[in-house]
């Protein structure tokens, strides 16, 4: 049998075993139900998805021409693979009951296939199908962030089973720990409002992973010239919008805590794009479109995990200075070895890692006494909440570098990762897909695979 028709007997096998779940009940609970909380939550969810093509402008538009489509589709196949597999049992293992009562994974019988969510008890003021959804499009975008580290250079039916392989094994329990209520890290009392830790982090290390497996030893790393700076702005704008979604819906109501949240994303994303930009200025380089672009995206990413426990003032000072940190790293990767093609480490792993550590600094109960565990340092001169948030730092950054390089490896055993050196000078635009920017390039193509 080609290996090839293995997916597509495994997509079919599931979806006729979905034919035999149990039916669905004819009365759903709604005791307790929030309209308004319904309404917000439906739109935030659909804000969130709309970050997954945001991303692939974003990321579009920095490669080269040849590669356009397949960076593109590596970010809209993922809404489909990672859909597929919440429903059969990723929500189960992120958030269905503790197993073993260890707070590190959850029971992947809970809803496998979704079976009893519509049926479950609200989650709040809404219904744990909408919160499900909801959380798909987080599991959605955190795989498809690190494909701006092997843009370029890894075959796409290795990236479809990598990012399986990381949303099993990384995302789901990184999620656990640190959402679910049984989870270790939740109970530590660590704070990640939106997914600075469980998103970011999770694909920074990820990134770094990759690029260091990924790398050509001895060679000298080609610059990239990106292919079209507007969809660079299109993706950095669909982001910005979507992302309001991410953080001020991580309320899971229509509150106060979601306009505050609202707040802080808009802030320390503006700050961020400036800081970016005047930090270039003064480094004699001249303020660039894709820089602040990307200094916009890093205050997002920083201020993920803090937007629902910080102040608005303080979003200003954690986009400005994550956005400098960030900037600094980039040019310092530069220098090394690292293949991270278009700086997902630098932006997504150490954004997130300075946003979860100045919650640490900054988070105030004053914002959200409900579900702070705690004052940050630099409120009241607490120590406990930083503490916490550096050993978390480390458990997560450990879990996620470690662990990727364990499924790139089993990724690599199974299916080559690398494109050939005649796959990489055709792009992968046509050696994956047969497809291209510009159509009447096929037939050069086709001479030169020749």
């Amino acid at each position: 049998m080609k290996k090839s028709i293995v997916p597509l007997i495994l997509l079919i096998a599931i979806s006729v075993l979905a034919v035999f779940m149990p039916a669905i009940p004819t009365a759903i609970n709604t005791e307790g139900m929030n309209s308004g909380d319904v309404a917000w939550m439906l739109a935030a969810a659909a804000l969130v998805l709309l970050m997954t093509p945001g991303l692939a402008y974003f990321y579009g538009g920095m490669i080269d021409t040849k590669n356009i489509i397949t960076t593109m589709l590596q970010s809209f196949v993922a809404m489909g693979v990672i859909s597929v597999l919440w429903i059969v049992v990723g929500f189960s293992l992120a958030f269905g009951e503790d197993l073993g009562g260890m707070g590190l994974v959850g029971d992947p019988s809970t809803y496998f296939m979704f079976n009893r969510v519509l049926d479950a008890p609200l989650f709040g003021t809404i219904p744990l199908v909408l919160f499900a959804f909801f959380q798909l499009k987080f599991a959605i975008i955190t795989p498809a962030l690190i494909t701006g580290t092997f843009a370029e250079r890894i075959r796409f039916k290795s990236y479809i089973l990598f990012i399986v392989l990381f949303s099993l094994f990384i995302y789901a329990p990184l999620a656990h720990w640190t959402w679910h209520s049984g989870g270790f890290l939740f109970k530590m009392g660590v704070l990640d409002f939106a997914g600075g830790t469980v998103v970011h982090m999770s694909a920074g290390f990820a990134a770094l992973a990759a690029s260091i497996y990924l790398r050509n030893k001895g060679e000298t790393k080609s610059p990239i010239s990106p292919a079209n700076v507007p969809f660079v702005l299109l993706g950095t704008g669909l982001l910005w919008f979507g992302w309001f979604g991410f953080n001020a819906g991580s309320a899971l109501s229509a509150g106060a805590l979601a306009a505050s949240a609202f707040a802080t994303t808009n802030t320390a994303s503006a700050a961020a794009g400036l800081a970016w930009i005047l930090f270039d200025a003064a480094r004699g380089k001249k303020p660039s479109a894709i820089g602040f672009c990307i200094g916009a995206v890093v205050g997002l990413v920083a201020i993920t995990p803090a937007a629902g426990f910080v102040t608005i003032p303080s979003s200003l000072f954690i986009g400005t200075f994550a956005a400098i940190i960030s900037n600094v790293v980039v040019h310092w990767k530069s220098k090394t070895s690292l293949e991270d093609t278009l700086d997902v480490f630098p932006c997504h792993g150490v954004g997130g890692a300075v946003g979860m550590l100045m919650t640490g600094l900054l988070a105030t109960q004053a914002v959200n006494g409900a579900n702070t565990t705690g004052n940050g340092l630099l409120i009241d001169g607490s120590t406990n909440l930083i503490v916490i948030h550096l050993i978390a730092l480390v458990i997560v950054v450990a879990f996620s570098f470690v662990g990727s390089l364990i499924l790139l490896k089993i990724t690599d055993l199974i299916s080559p990762l690398r494109v050939t050196a005649e796959e990489m000078k055709v792009g992968s635009d046509y050696s994956q897909h047969g497809e291209n920017l510009f159509p009447a390039d096929f037939s050069n193509l086709k001479e030169e695979v020749a």
